[in-house]
């Protein structure tokens, strides 16, 4: 599927900014900063969110900024679908390597239960990527929103319309068909809603 980023207008420029901003390892960081602060309230709560990030999202992404560099992936959000395996499976394995040192350094749950949330996640995409390229980033953005109902409440339901606004912009640009977005949608909540909502 080609992309329709070359458009011009509002609404293609607003449909750029809401994929860069909400691109999965910006919002995997933002969401274990604010679940580590909500864990253990002060410096000690961000250090293990930052410290978790470190492994579910810098890790990934520059295993990914590194490809686009070498010509080995076409750019930094795997647009083709056949590009996708390989990223996963990498960030899968850094996932699983930091769910390992913060359960023996005793993170707090809410924590890795998130970055277990975040491995199942990598494996249904890795398993998918082959034949299927469901919305990575509304997955990550649905998965989001239902923790922060999760840890903070119902109010956090104001959260809900991000995903929909995430899946309009990837359908806008071309990247993703109506179906690949509410797949990921769906695969996002459940997902993070079961391992999430029961490891924490």
């Amino acid at each position: 599927m080609t992309g329709r980023d070359d458009d011009t207008g509002p609404a293609p420029r607003l449909a750029r900014l809401v994929t860069e901003f909400t691109a999965p390892a910006v919002l995997a960081t933002l969401l274990l900063v604010v679940i580590g602060w909500h864990s253990t309230p002060g410096g000690t709560g961000l250090a293990w969110g930052l410290f978790a990030s470190f492994f579910a999202s810098v890790v990934p992404f520059a295993y990914i900024v590194g490809g686009v560099r070498r010509g080995r992936l076409t750019d930094h959000h795997v647009r083709v679908r056949e590009q996708r395996r390989r990223p996963l499976l990498v960030g899968l394995a850094s996932v699983l390597a930091g769910l390992l040192v913060l359960t023996l350094l005793g993170a707090p749950g809410p924590v890795r239960a998130l970055v277990t949330a975040g491995a199942v996640g990598l494996v249904v995409g890795a398993l998918l990527a082959p034949r299927w390229k469901m919305s990575i980033h509304v997955a990550v953005a649905t998965g989001a929103a239902v923790v922060l109902v999760l840890a903070f409440g119902p109010g956090l339901l104001l959260s809900l319309p991000v995903p929909v606004l995430v899946g309009w912009s990837r359908v806008r640009l071309g990247d993703h068909t109506v179906g690949q977005v509410v797949a990921g949608g769906i695969v996002g909540a459940a997902v993070t809603g079961l391992v999430f909502g029961f490891g924490r």
